[in-house]
């Protein structure tokens, strides 16, 4: 089992780890890494996100995604409601999306392009380096889960 989602530092990872995955899989943090080619606007974006900053959108017509909110989410969400409504076609929505990822990613529009991050954006606050990264990553679950051993290291099992 891989778990993935919501996984941002060392405390995350030891807790799908007690949850009996293998391995875990993190998304977010790595895009801003100092290695990662996404546009620095994209990464300040992410940097500067709170915990509240993300939302889901084309839960509706198309591929959820989850994203920090702008004006594209905004838009998205508001034509979904017309979709409902009758009053856009899933085709409208489509053409919404259409190179909004690459926008935000490569360009640096992130008012109008995609800003796809997980929930966890709010935890993350400086660029590292990927190898800094798993290390945090590794050094964090180990140490807590030592310290959850040690708790229960008198239970008689």
């Amino acid at each position: 089992v891989i778990a993935a989602g919501g996984i941002a530092d060392g405390a995350g990872a030891a807790a799908a780890f007690m949850l009996g995955a293998e391995a875990v899989q993190v998304g977010t943090r790595f895009v801003v890494a100092t290695e990662s080619n996404a546009h620095q606007a994209y990464k300040e974006k992410v940097l500067n996100a709170k915990d509240i900053d993300t939302t889901v959108s084309a839960s509706i017509v198309g591929h959820p995604v989850r994203a920090i909110k702008n004006k594209l989410s905004s838009a998205y969400a508001a034509a979904e409601k017309d979709f409902l409504a009758g009053r856009k076609t899933k085709e409208d929505i489509e053409v919404l999306g259409a190179g909004a990822l690459r926008n935000a990613v490569v360009d640096g529009d992130v008012v109008t392009g995609s800003v796809m991050a997980g929930q966890i954006a709010g935890l993350i606050r400086k660029e590292e380096t990927c190898a800094e990264i798993l290390e945090d990553l590794y050094t964090g679950a180990a140490k807590v889960i030592k310290e959850e051993a040690a708790r229960w290291a008198d239970v008689n099992v």
